[in-house]
């Protein structure tokens, strides 16, 4: 007779999922509407299974080993396409989400923030739901790790992981009073360190127009690159979205910059759903910045 071999039960890695979104067992029972020893025993059983502790304590609450990360990533990929095939196939009610990780890029995020937190909100209500803002090529490691959810990124979707979420329209911006140079003198800048998408758009649509320019103030996150345009150092290309960055006016004396398209990426063996709702999120908020007053 072949030897059984081992099986990862469903609702252990529930609770896994639970602890690592919660911070800790208590939480975890709550939000899962079970008894705390009900979660250590499916901890344990996963532990059993795979032969190695998953779960350790921190402080008050707990986090996951390198190996519980491990199964965290892939426990998540395998509760989800369950789920979906029983969603596919009308078959239950759809098992209540109980947290959702959302990354956002920095551009914006200030106004697309609020409409998607309003919008999963109603899809997924009771849902706890934790936002991190952070550049665009941190929250891809995120996603790829599956310690988020769903990320707003700058840029074209590609493949299905990615969804288009409408166009980010784009301005320059200096400090009330700055002078752009005369033309024979490259006009100073100010940017987001590479790789960066709109530091590239800034570049490439100044090359277009047949305007040197050189980056002379460089910033990690876009916080630095605002301080450095108020205090004059240069002009920054930015979202156009709503009134102008506090301390920053808005330039239309440089060439017009095009949109850039917005997308939706989720981590993998998320629900498609959650995409789709994100994406019209900010889709329609950016659309309605666009509309006339």
């Amino acid at each position: 007779m072949a030897a059984v071999s081992p099986v990862l039960d469903l609702v252990a890695l529930r609770s896994l999922v639970a602890i690592a979104d919660c911070g800790g067992f208590r939480r975890a029972a709550e939000a899962l509407s079970v008894s705390q020893s009900a979660v250590s025993q499916h901890v344990r059983r996963l532990e059993k299974v795979v032969g190695r502790p998953l779960v350790e304590p921190a402080g008050r609450g707990a986090r996951l080993t390198p190996e519980g990360e491990l199964l965290l990533s892939a426990g998540r990929r395998i509760l989800a396409v369950h789920d979906d095939a029983l969603d596919l196939l009308g078959v239950g009610a759809p098992v209540p989400q109980t947290s959702l990780a959302v990354g956002s890029t920095e551009h914006a995020a200030d106004h697309l923030i609020p409409r998607v937190m309003e919008t999963l909100a109603e899809g997924f209500p009771g849902a706890e739901i934790r936002f991190r803002i952070d550049r665009g090529a941190r929250l891809v490691q995120a996603l790829d790790r599956g310690t988020l959810d769903v990320a707003v990124l700058v840029g074209t979707a590609s493949g299905p992981a990615g969804q288009a979420a409408g166009e980010l329209p784009l301005a320059w911006y200096s400090a009330p009073g700055w002078d752009v140079p005369p033309p024979e003198r490259p006009l100073p800048l100010v940017a987001v360190d590479e790789p960066c998408t709109i530091r590239t758009q800034a570049l490439t649509s100044l090359a277009r127009a047949g305007r040197a320019a050189s980056v002379v103030g460089e910033a990690g996150y876009l916080a630095g690159v605002l301080h450095a345009a108020r205090a004059g150092v240069g002009v920054a290309l930015l979202a156009d979205v709503g009134p102008p960055p506090q301390g920053l006016e808005r330039r239309a004396d440089l060439p017009a910059v095009a949109p850039e398209p917005m997308q939706v990426r989720l981590r993998r063996g998320a629900s498609p759903r959650l995409a789709r709702l994100v994406a019209a999120a900010v889709a329609d908020t950016l659309a309605a910045s666009r509309a006339p007053a």
